[in-house]
């Protein structure tokens, strides 16, 4: 988070500085989950090297929600700041290299920031950004066949097709890992 934030808002680079030094860099292997859903959140977290996906247990049914990649952060950010139980996992899908902000150095910064024009900005922005990420999916889902949903996806976000398995993104895309099978040998009969 602090490296994407001292990247877009250079003003406020003395506490970057600082607060970087609190994070954790660590290695995790493929597959870790870095948040069960249930547990209280208690870290946040950005992908230095890596993809990492938020999913949720849908009644039995594995469910992915988002994807994080290079220089995203993320945090079941309710959880994070209610102290309320998770309704959604964190798990690395490759191996990843990330930085681990801890809630009390989280809860610290923002006190020393938030009056600070320049950071609520940012907090604003970031979170704008979010929202309008999150009501594109939601809306998607709604209005789109998995067929467009598939082709959005390839077009818009390339790199979670090719780094992704693909049960993972049958997953995202709300249909099974056959449903997406058979919408990839349509397009290819296509060509």
């Amino acid at each position: 988070m602090l490296f994407s934030f001292k990247e877009r808002f250079p003003s406020l680079n003395p506490y970057w500085e600082r607060y970087m030094a609190l994070q954790k860099r660590v290695e995790y292997p493929a597959r870790t989950i870095l948040l069960k859903e249930g547990k209280t959140a208690q870290n946040y977290y950005f992908v230095e090297q890596g993809c990492l996906r938020l999913c949720f247990d849908n009644n039995g049914k594995d469910t992915t929600v988002q994807f994080f990649f290079e220089n995203e952060g993320l945090a079941s950010l309710e959880s994070f700041r209610k102290d309320i139980p998770s309704i959604f996992t964190i798990e690395t899908i490759e191996p990843s290299i990330i930085h681990v902000l801890p809630k009390t150095v989280f809860n610290e910064m923002l006190r020393e920031l938030d009056q600070n024009p320049d950071f609520l900005k940012a907090l604003i922005d970031i979170s704008f950004e979010r929202q309008h990420h999150y009501m594109n999916e939601f809306l998607s889902r709604i209005r789109d066949t998995p067929l467009e949903r598939y082709l959005n996806l390839r077009k818009e976000r390339p790199h979670i097709v090719k780094r992704v398995p693909q049960h993972y993104i049958a997953s995202y895309l709300g249909i099974t890992s056959v449903h997406l099978s058979r919408i990839k040998n349509k397009i290819s009969r296509k060509k």
